[in-house]
Parts: C-alpha cells; structure tokens; sequence
C-alpha cells in the first residue's frame, strides 16, 4: 500500500489522503477470511479453503481410504488361515509316516510272531511225533511178548528164516534155541533142517522165540532181543527189548 501528496489549487500541498489499494488473491498466502464463528470454537478451515463452501466429494472412481483395524482384522484372518493351511499339510504328513512306521512295527512284529510260532509248532510236532513212535513200538512190543507166550510154535518160522539167510555153500550149521523151543523146531522146521544138514542144540542162554545160526562161513543172530532193537531202530526209537517203561 503507498500514499502520494499533490498540491491543491491554492498552491499549497493538500494533505495526501490515505488509501488501500486492493491486493489481488493470487498474491495473498497462507490467509483465511474471518467468519463470524471464527471465535465459537468451530474448526478452522484449510488453508485455501473457501468459506461456506461444501466438503469435497471424493473423486469418482478413487477408493476410500482402508481403515487400519479392518487392514489389522485381514491380516490376522490371512495369518490363521495360512497358519491352518500349514499344521494341516504337516498334520497329514505326520500322520502319513506314523501310518508307515507303524505298518512296518507291525509286520516285523507279526512276523516275529508268526516264526516263533512256526518253530514252536514244528516242535510240538516233533514231540508228538516222539511220543507216538514210542508208544506204538511199546504197544508192539507187549504184543509181540503176548504171540511168543500165545504161539510159541512161532519159533519154527524164525529158525527157517535164519537157515535161508545161510549161504548155500555154508558147512557145519548149528542152530542154538532155547531148550522149550528145540522141539517145536525140530517139529515145525523139519523139512529145511534135513535139507541143509543143520544140527539143533540147547541154548538156555536164548530168550524163547529167538535162535542163533553158527557155521563155519559166519553167523546169524536172530535173537528175538537182536531182532527188536533193529526194528525199533526202523522207527527212530531206542527201546530195548528187556527195558521197562511201565504199562501203557
């Protein structure tokens, strides 16, 4: 704003009025028109801002500015769905190797257990297996024991199968039985006694039943003891003839 003086029509100078020259907006800054709630409290306007002009509307198109809970409530909701994503991938895979392992622990164990039980089988077999023999050639025994007390005449068979059992060209034979067996065999083996030339003599040491063939090429022990062990022998067993195992 300036002030000018001029002189006035008497010559002398007329007091210089003062005046404002209105100043244009463009070089106005930072200034605010005074409103007469200025100083009610109301909140002061924007620098720039017109009095008693409307609230800008937001652009058409732009979006609102995101409100920072919501942005908080998102990402807490990302987090637990990934976090969920996670356990339930890992859930799986753990689950997937419990599975395995398992199935393994499982079948080792069923093997074991199907091998144990295979040896323990096999071993209750052998063991029945063990008995029955045993008990069948005790059973034989005693009634082998019943026929020699039953048919002593028996005793002419087992003399005829001792003396075939010679070789032909055997001289001298002597067949040995037990003093009660000499007759029946005498009686019940004539035919092949006369034929090879075979000299019956006592032997109280035979049991009955049995006989024994010497000759001058070797001998042939049929004892009924002799005769039993080899057929006991047959059948896996080693019960003697005289050994007592009691009744069946």
């Amino acid at each position: 704003m300036t002030s000018s003086s001029k002189p006035n029509g008497n010559g002398g100078e007329r007091g210089a009025p003062s005046y404002t020259r209105f100043i244009p907006r463009e070089e106005l800054q930072g200034f605010a028109a005074w409103t007469p709630d200025a100083l009610g409290g109301a909140a002061r306007a924007a620098p720039g801002a017109v009095p008693g002009a409307a609230p800008a509307s937001p652009t058409p198109g732009a979006e609102p500015a995101p409100d920072a809970a919501a942005l908080l409530q998102a990402e807490l909701r990302a987090a637990r769905q990934a976090g969920y994503q996670d356990g339930y991938r890992d859930g799986l895979v753990a689950l997937d190797n419990f599975k395995r392992s398992f199935a393994a622990q499982t079948t080792a164990q069923v093997g074991a257990l199907l091998q144990r039980f295979d040896a323990e089988l096999a071993a209750l077999e052998s063991g029945i297996a063990e008995t029955l023999a045993r008990t069948a050639v005790e059973l034989a025994r005693q009634v082998v024991r019943c026929e020699l007390a039953t048919h002593p005449e028996l005793v002419a068979r087992v003399a005829e199968d001792a003396v075939h059992a010679v070789l032909l060209s055997a001289r001298h034979i002597r067949l040995a039985v037990h003093p009660d067996d000499v007759a029946l065999v005498e009686q019940g083996a004539a035919e092949v006694i006369a034929a090879r030339g075979v000299r019956v003599a006592a032997a109280p040491e035979i049991e009955r039943g049995g006989c024994r063939i010497e000759s001058d090429l070797g001998e042939v022990d049929a004892r009924i003891e002799t005769r039993w062990t080899q057929a006991a022998a047959a059948l896996g067993q080693s019960i003697a003839w005289h050994e007592e195992r009691g009744a069946i």
